[in-house]
């Protein structure tokens, strides 16, 4: 684990990592992070925000990927402490092996660091699977993203 991090119990609470408010804050929580890769909780419910009769769309995993891509980047130290605002700009190779995510299924995210350059282009490799499992080979989406990080305002 990297030093700069917290410990596992002291994470924050996610509302305080990404710029989401209210029902638009999909996180459950931090799992676990370092300097190169975040994991992330998220149960599906029928109460959350884009659900439907059958479950979660499973498009619905990229903007848990991106929300995971800005807690990642708040868990990062930076100078003068202020964390940087990020921009989702597009994401590629999207695959998926199921139409919908069933409500009540613990699922991870695991977020890892492909580059980031000093300009705050950020490159990121997404994997969702269920909770307590390895991401491979029981994966159910993945995904990669570009993300801009710029100073907040």
């Amino acid at each position: 684990m990297h030093e700069s991090c917290p410990a596992p119990a002291a994470w924050p609470p996610i509302a305080s990592l990404v710029p989401h408010q209210g029902p638009m804050c999909l996180l459950d929580h931090v799992v676990d992070a370092d300097a190169e890769r975040i994991v992330v909780a998220v149960t599906p419910s029928p109460t959350d925000l884009f659900a439907d009769t059958r479950g979660i769309p499973v498009q619905v995993a990229l903007e848990w990927m991106a929300q995971a891509s800005a807690a990642w980047s708040t868990l990062q130290p930076r100078e003068g402490g202020t964390p940087r605002q990020g921009m989702l700009l597009g994401a590629r190779r999207f695959e998926a092996q199921v139409a919908h995510l069933p409500f009540g299924q613990p699922l991870e995210i695991l977020l890892t660091v492909d580059a980031v350059a000093d300009s705050g282009l950020g490159t990121f490799n997404a994997i969702l699977y269920p909770a307590g499992e390895a991401p491979e080979p029981r994966w159910l989406a993945s995904a990669n993203l570009s993300v801009l990080q710029t100073d907040a305002v």
